[in-house]
């Protein structure tokens, strides 16, 4: 008996995957002849199924065949994303979305991002925010104003506003006001990337700005932002953070300093580390100065 159910089982999936190849054929025939019905619901609906195949290449054979058919599929791939019982299903909708980057989509891969159960959910829908582009902005800015979500989700919007980059960069100019300690860092990061693709002075200097701002977070990573960019102008700032109460300060600094590599700032490292009273950070202090200290012997 149990012979013959797995038998049936599998004669089953061998038929839905028979079906599911035979669709994709059909489909991808009628747009290459430019015959395809972008007005077929059902169709759309049964191609939006086929997401849930359980072979990899073929769900990504059916994601890739839907975002040529482009926009005329968001609707069904949302309504699969929101409602969807089965998570392979959302997941690939989502990663589907991605490829069209239709901006109706917004509104709901937010909602996915913050309710959906699945965590592939979540992170395939804030790659589709992200790759959107600019009108996820301001959606991904109020998650991180909101005081009710998790940890991991701020993550996700300060990654896709990072990713947005300079096609954030008018809602970030705005939101490094915030009263919101974690919207200024996200911000701060999101600058830092845009600033590496557009050095512009108006950039740095909100970055050297943050350097003074009173969340830790916040001026830590500015710091962090300023010694990847190897920002020499700032060096000044980062030698007075070194006088900071605060140790995950000094640290920032002292590193920044190493990553500016501006032997100047050895002397200003060596009067901090003769009073600094924390292990831990006379340890990366004294790493600074042996890296610069090189840097000057060769």
């Amino acid at each position: 008996m149990v012979n013959s159910n797995t038998q049936s089982q599998d004669n089953s999936l061998e038929a839905a995957q028979a079906a599911t190849d035979a669709l994709l054929q059909k489909v991808t025939e009628q747009i290459d002849l430019d015959t395809f019905d972008v007005s077929d619901a059902n169709l759309l609906r049964c191609l939006v199924e086929c997401l849930g195949d359980s072979r990899g290449m073929t769900r990504l054979r059916c994601a890739e065949t839907i975002a040529e058919i482009g926009e005329a599929a968001t609707p069904f791939l949302l309504e699969a994303l929101a409602n969807h019982g089965n998570p392979v299903v959302r997941r690939a909708a989502a990663k589907t979305i991605t490829l069209i980057a239709d901006p109706v989509a917004v509104p709901d891969l937010i909602h996915a991002l913050l309710n959906d159960e699945d965590t592939v959910v979540k992170g395939s829908s804030v790659g589709a925010l992200a790759r959107i582009g600019e009108p996820a902005v301001q959606p991904l800015l109020d998650i991180l104003a909101s005081t009710d979500v998790p940890e991991s989700t701020i993550g996700h919007a300060a990654w896709a506003l990072a990713f947005i980059g300079a096609g954030a960069k008018e809602y970030l100019y705005r939101a490094i006001a915030s009263d919101s300690p974690v919207v200024r860092g996200a911000v701060v990061g999101a600058i830092a990337k845009v600033a590496q693709e557009e050095p512009k002075a108006e950039l740095f200097e909100i970055l050297v700005k943050s350097l003074t701002d009173s969340d830790v977070d916040v001026h830590c990573e500015a710091a962090v932002a300023l010694g990847n960019l190897a920002y020499k102008p700032a060096i000044p700032n980062l030698i007075e953070l070194l006088d900071s109460s605060d140790g995950e300060t000094r640290r920032a600094a002292a590193l920044s300093l190493m990553k500016i590599g501006d032997l100047s700032a050895i002397e200003p490292l060596e009067s901090s580390l003769a009073k600094e009273s924390e292990a831990a950070i006379q340890g990366v202090m004294k790493l600074a100065i042996s890296q610069l200290s090189k840097q000057q012997d060769d």
